[in-house]
């Protein structure tokens, strides 16, 4: 008897669908900061120092820009309809996600972790994100060339999860602010850290439960859909 149609909503539907719907709320945001203007958004929080340092202006500007190509192309690598149907976009995609997390994203991310707003603890949290980030990504695509498909699945599931983190950040900093009533300090120095870290474990606790090896079975009604090499 065939599972609900609901069981395979989750990694199929509305995941891709929530991160296509945020990185266009995201693309708004970015826009403004495409006209270089020292005081806006985010850039207003730094220092004239800060903002004259070209190596924080090239990893801000590489930063914002590839994590929106980023969070869609991985959101797109958990939907097995697509992969079945275009098994050449899901190596594509595979390819852009990795090397763009190992190229861009993560060693800028990096680079804006050392000038992170919020001391010490701010700084070493997104620092150590970072480097899971390019650590999670890089042993999917180990797996992936070792063509160790369970492995690989499970490994690009902690990488998404640590990619979703822009997301997560800005819904904990939500309902923390609005309905905890927390001080902004105290909201952004808990989802630096509780961001990531809770992506990790909710990731963590799916492949426990079996999704990858789930997700593994739909993808293999197509053999040629699982390389990202």
């Amino acid at each position: 008897m065939p599972r609900p149609f609901s069981v395979r909503l989750l990694p199929g539907v509305l995941l891709p669908a929530a991160v296509l719907a945020f990185s266009v709320l995201m693309c708004t945001k970015v826009v403004p900061y495409l006209s270089f203007a020292r005081g806006t958004g985010f850039l207003s929080t730094k220092t004239d120092a800060v903002l004259d340092n070209p190596v924080f202006l090239a990893g801000f500007y590489v930063h914002i820009t590839s994590s929106l190509w980023v969070m869609v192309s991985g959101a797109l690598q958990f939907m097995p309809p697509l992969s079945a149907q275009f098994p050449r976009l899901h190596r594509q995609l595979g390819k852009l996600y990795v090397l763009s997390i190992l190229l861009l994203a993560a060693p800028s991310g990096l680079v804006l972790a050392c000038y992170a707003n919020g001391g010490l603890s701010a700084k070493v949290g997104f620092v150590v994100q970072c480097i899971v980030w390019w650590l999670t990504t890089y042993a999917a695509f180990r797996e992936a060339v070792a063509r160790q498909w369970l492995p690989h699945v499970e490994w690009m599931m902690r990488s998404l999860a640590v990619t979703l983190a822009a997301m997560s950040l800005r819904l904990e900093s939500y309902g923390m602010y609005y309905w905890l009533h927390t001080k902004p300090i105290e909201t952004y120095l808990t989802v630096t850290w509780l961001s990531w870290t809770g992506n990790l474990l909710l990731a963590e606790i799916l492949i426990r439960a079996g999704v990858a090896r789930s997700l593994l079975k739909q993808f293999y009604r197509t053999p040629k859909t699982h390389s990202v090499v």
